[in-house]
């Protein structure tokens, strides 16, 4: 396969937990201390990893960069790091906490003229635009609000400065297990060429995974599959190993 696989690492109070389709109520703690999956998933193969400061995306500023700097400083991960970027000052003290890449999402349908600046002056290697999809429309705020646009306008308001890289979660089915909405992200990767579609949301085995692969993606998160044991790091390490 030549699709990048990315774990999903989701952060509340310094722990490593998953929701379900966003429902902060839900939340299942996996690892008390994430650094503990990152070197699981180091030694499995993975190169990058996603982490989202859900304590952040509802406090409007990261809360967890201690997580990110003793995994980015133990680990030779790739983090890209998500959750509370509202602010230039954020959004460096993210970089300076380790992470390799930065992913915005409210405050690019909010704010969109500072994230086409950011993309600017940080460059689209290090800008990840997170497209959080509810319903068709993009969901903001730790996905507790619904803005009236949608993945495919959102992508292409900052097609002039480059943007080069998305993440679009399938609300819906994030933490279901169900499978993820490959048609669509498929559509998407072929609307917009140049961009490093992400998919995120519904994966629930190897398969999901190899699908989207014959389907042209490039990137894939996974998040509950792993942690529940669908996926393990066993058949991910030979899946890697054997491309």
């Amino acid at each position: 396969m030549n699709i990048t696989i990315i774990p999903a690492t989701d952060l509340i109070d310094g722990q490593c937990v998953r929701l379900t389709q966003g429902d902060y109520a839900s939340r299942k703690t996996y690892y008390r201390d994430p650094l503990e999956a990152a070197l699981r998933f180091e030694e499995a193969g993975i190169r990058r990893l996603h982490m989202v400061d859900l304590d952040g995306a509802k406090a409007s500023e990261p809360r967890n960069l201690r997580v990110l700097e003793r995994v980015a400083t133990r680990t030779s991960l790739e983090v890209q790091y998500g959750g509370g970027i509202k602010s230039r000052e954020a959004l460096q003290s993210v970089f300076n906490a380790g992470a390799r890449r930065a992913i915005c999402g409210s405050i690019a349908v909010r704010q969109p003229e500072l994230f086409a600046r950011w993309l600017t002056e940080f460059g689209p290697e290090r800008l990840i635009l997170g497209a959080d999809i509810r319903d068709g429309k993009v969901a903001v705020q730790g996905w507790l609000e619904t803005a009236p646009t949608t993945a495919e306008e959102l992508i292409g308001q900052f097609q002039p400065q480059g943007v080069a890289q998305v993440i679009c979660t399938d609300i819906s089915r994030d933490g279901m297990l169900c499978g993820p909405s490959a048609a669509f992200y498929a559509a998407l990767q072929q609307r917009f060429p140049t961009v490093e579609i992400t998919v995120s949301g519904g994966i629930s085995s190897l398969d999901d995974i190899r699908r989207l692969d014959e389907r042209g993606l490039r990137s894939v998160i996974v998040g509950k599959a792993l942690y529940e044991g669908r996926i393990t790091l066993e058949e991910l390490g030979r899946c890697l190993r054997n491309g």
